[in-house]
């Protein structure tokens, strides 16, 4: 694969392309990088790609969104938080970064003549609490957190009990809690700030869905003589919005960012869909999968030191804003996972699943008053439930960042600089995220992480 991992400029289809005059609903006939996927990943690795090219035109990227008012979008309805209370070195390194650049935004993403960037970072930290059973994965989770150098202490239930007074110890033997980089944001706030910094920089932002991805076949012949059929995707097709015009860009790589609707983008080149005993049988496993969140209302509830809980039983808390207000949710039971058609909250979900376990943890709960909900979509990894990253052996332009089951918003900005090191590279220089290649899905060696929530 060596061969096909040349310089994207190596590649280039080459014109005197300029962003600007340009209408913003009508991509450019030709680009260098087209991104599929206009959330939080999209934007982060767009941003990262010009930030290597200093130069306005030196690098031709557009990122395609078929929803720029983000009504269904992941990254707008998620809870924004950001943890380091991970089991696995990578996920752990991803957030340090993250916290590390959330903490200069203005560095990073400030735009000359804008006001500052200000996410509403809320330092609370997470709160695990763990069972006798679970109790020895959470000690061990936190070794492996703290060799990476995140500050988190470990609790027993009375000092539990005595710092946190409101909390319900009963079936907790152990709690971890990040003592720094953890915390909640504004997704939105991110994600604009992602977008106006790129845009700045030269990004061209299109309005529009993509149909089609029209490839050109290849054939490799390796040193031991086995042939392989590779395909390079050549024009990425657009359907503008409202209308039946189409555009085609001709490009040199493909970035498959579409989060929760990526399988269907990788079916575009067969990838999922080829002959039985073949690597394009091989489906990219991501899938939507919906999460309610709810917020209420109890005005003697814990306070502002309260973190982000997570319970042993998955329900989890925070506050939202002040005056008493909270958020939260409970990820569904396997054979319990809602219908995807649409964004409708289950509201029963809430009284019979997850109210009574927030009560029982937190016992002022009992009293709360939900003022509201809302429901989001999780770009879900049925295989391991960890994302998918990095380049296709088989369509050789074509790179993944997507599969994040939940944690794509605070890792945006580490895969945003790692893929863009991928791509321009060949390879990772700052954090390797070889692991979530997609040669792990063909081998079936899965990448698990232990705190999913």
């Amino acid at each position: 694969m060596a061969k096909f991992r040349k310089k994207v400029k190596d590649a280039l289809p080459g014109s005197d392309w300029s962003p600007q005059g340009i209408s913003r609903d009508l991509p450019p006939d030709q680009a260098d990088i087209v991104i599929i996927g206009g959330g939080i990943m999209g934007w982060s690795i767009a941003y990262w790609l010009k930030m290597r090219e200093p130069q306005r035109n030196a690098l031709r990227v557009v990122v395609v969104e078929r929803d720029l008012q983000y009504t269904k979008a992941s990254t707008v309805l998620s809870v924004g938080g950001i943890r380091q209370q991970y089991s696995m070195p990578e996920n752990i390194q991803m957030s340090r970064f993250s916290a590390h650049f959330l903490r200069l935004i203005n560095g990073y993403l400030g735009v000359v003549n804008q006001p500052p960037i200000d996410i509403q970072f809320n330092p609370s930290g997470y709160l695990f609490l763990a069972t006798e059973e679970r109790a020895a994965i959470l000690e061990e989770n936190v070794q492996i957190q703290r060799m990476e150098g995140a500050e988190i202490s470990l609790l027993s239930p009375a000092q539990l009990k005595k710092k946190y007074p409101w909390l319900n110890t009963d079936g907790v033997a152990l709690a971890s809690c990040g003592l720094e980089n953890e915390g909640w944001f504004d997704p939105w706030i991110l994600l604009n700030a992602f977008r106006n910094k790129a845009i700045s920089m030269g990004v061209h932002q299109s309005s529009g869905e993509v149909t089609s991805l029209i490839s050109r076949h290849e054939e490799l012949v390796t040193p031991d003589g086995e042939r392989l059929d590779l395909s390079r995707i050549k024009f990425v097709q657009v359907q503008m919005p409202g209308s039946i015009e189409t555009a085609r860009i001709q490009c040199a790589v493909v970035v498959n960012a579409a989060g929760a609707w990526s399988q269907k983008v990788a079916e575009m080149v067969g990838i999922g869909t080829g002959p039985p005993d073949t690597i394009l049988e091989i489906p990219l496993p991501v899938e939507p999968r919906k999460r309610y969140v709810y917020v209420w209302h109890c005005p003697n509830g814990p306070g502002l030191a309260s973190p982000m809980l997570i319970d042993t039983t998955g329900a989890y808390f925070r506050r939202e804003g002040v005056g008493g207000n909270y958020l939260g949710g409970l990820s569904p039971a396997e054979e319990e996972e809602p219908d995807i058609q649409d964004l409708e909250v289950d509201h029963e979900f809430f009284q019979e699943k997850v109210w009574p376990k927030l009560a029982h943890r937190v016992p002022l709960f009992e009293s709360l008053k939900v003022k509201s909900s809302w429901a989001g979509y999780y770009d879900y990894n049925t295989f391991d439930q960890s994302p998918v990253i990095g380049l296709h052996p088989l369509v050789v332009n074509l790179y993944f960042a997507t599969g994040f089951s939940g944690h794509g918003l605070q890792q945006s900005p580490a895969v945003g600089q790692a893929l863009a090191e991928l791509i321009l590279d060949g390879k990772y220089k700052t954090i390797d995220l070889g692991r979530f290649s997609f040669t792990r899905l063909i081998k079936g060696e899965k990448a698990l992480e232990r705190n999913i929530i």
